[in-house]
């Protein structure tokens, strides 16, 4: 068998076939297949594990496509455009657009052939990894942003502008391209006796596989969460910090915990790794031999599904994490999730009335 072919498909799924053959030549392919004349069957649903991808997979179109397009909805069109807006929109466009594409592979799960061709094979991978590697640069900028917001909170108010945000986003969405685009010269669609497949060909390129999975596990899970879990120490130290402070000189006996508008952010964060994860082990673990290839292969469904419900899951953190959640049964459904994007606004400005007072304390101490 080729090695270099992963037919454990990256964000994918493979069919139960025995590939051991794979590696003969297209001569022995076309008369295996003229042998094996009759249209291909799929045998999805006489098996409850293949059942139960298609309902899990269904429900991650369903409710992405409509959560992340009432986000897009609101955060576009009926808030006004401020720097958090423009983050969790961002965020949700890119999670909108995964699950638009997900038919395809919801259709490649019940059908169990490829039939939507080489152009779309390869569309589909490459915006399920732009949409992870945007997902977790966002969430690294939104936490820088947030320390930035809390540490200089008086230069944060003058210079946090919509237009860096914006510009942000943009590079944001580049990177993530760059990174993504081993997954349109890699993907590729095989024939195999009757069936047609959508996998991943490192033939063509010696040791590819092993350095395209590192990659992504370093730049897209790695590093960032290293970054958020610095930016999030600071965070934590200097809101308990002033939070010490205020409470001391009584200045805050009935305001909410300063903690709390960071209660969306760390659930999206918590979220995405969560998500992710899992997905990431059985990628790195699908080169070892020693690692049993069913267990290998129903990791990997599993995991991939994992991986693409992080995408149908941020509205709800929005809508049952945002402020006012005690009084969800009084609140419309647009209006808690316009509280939960605002979040990070009130935190901006609170830190920077907190800033404000604290100077104005020292100056009337002097005087």
């Amino acid at each position: 068998m080729d090695t270099d072919v992963d037919y454990i498909m990256d964000l994918d799924y493979n069919l139960d076939y025995n590939y051991e053959n794979y590696s003969a030549s297209t001569e022995s392919t076309e008369t295996a297949a003229e042998e094996h004349s009759s249209r291909h069957q799929s045998t999805c649903f006489s098996e409850k594990l293949c059942i139960s991808l298609l309902v899990i997979n269904s429900l991650i179109f369903v409710l992405g496509v409509l959560g992340n397009g009432v986000v897009i909805w609101i955060a576009g069109l009926k808030m006004k455009k401020t720097v958090n807006t423009t983050w969790y929109l961002s965020l949700a466009v890119s999670d909108f657009l995964v699950c638009v594409i997900h038919p395809f592979n919801i259709a490649f799960i019940g059908m169990q052939d490829w039939v939507f061709g080489l152009f779309l094979c390869k569309t589909t991978s490459f915006v399920m990894f732009v949409n992870m590697f945007s997902s977790i640069f966002l969430l690294v900028f939104i936490s820088v942003d947030r320390c930035v917001a809390v540490v200089f909170p008086v230069w944060a108010q003058n210079h946090r502008t919509v237009k860096t945000a914006s510009l942000v986003v943009v590079l944001a969405w580049i990177f993530s391209a760059v990174l993504s685009v081993p997954a349109l010269i890699f993907r590729d669609v095989k024939r195999h006796i009757t069936t047609t497949m959508c996998l991943n060909d490192y033939s063509s390129l010696h040791n590819s596989h092993v350095a395209i999975a590192y990659s992504r596990f370093v730049f897209g899970f790695v590093v960032p969460f290293a970054l958020i879990i610095v930016c999030y120490s600071v965070i934590g130290a200097r809101l308990m910090r002033s939070s010490s402070l205020l409470t001391q000189g009584r200045k805050v006996a009935r305001s909410r915990s300063p903690l709390k508008p960071l209660k969306v952010m760390t659930a999206l964060i918590v979220t995405f790794f969560v998500c992710w994860l899992p997905y990431h082990v059985f990628i790195l673990l699908e080169r070892d031999p020693t690692v049993d290839r069913t267990v290998m292969k129903h990791g990997l469904q599993f995991g991939t599904a994992l991986a693409l419900a992080n995408s149908c899951l941020n509205p709800v953190l929005y809508v049952f994490m945002g402020q006012d959640f005690r009084k969800k049964f009084r609140n419309t459904l647009l209006s808690r999730i316009e509280n939960a994007i605002g979040d990070g606004e009130r935190l901006s400005r609170s830190s920077y009335l907190s800033r404000s007072t604290s100077m104005d304390g020292r100056a009337s101490t002097h005087i």
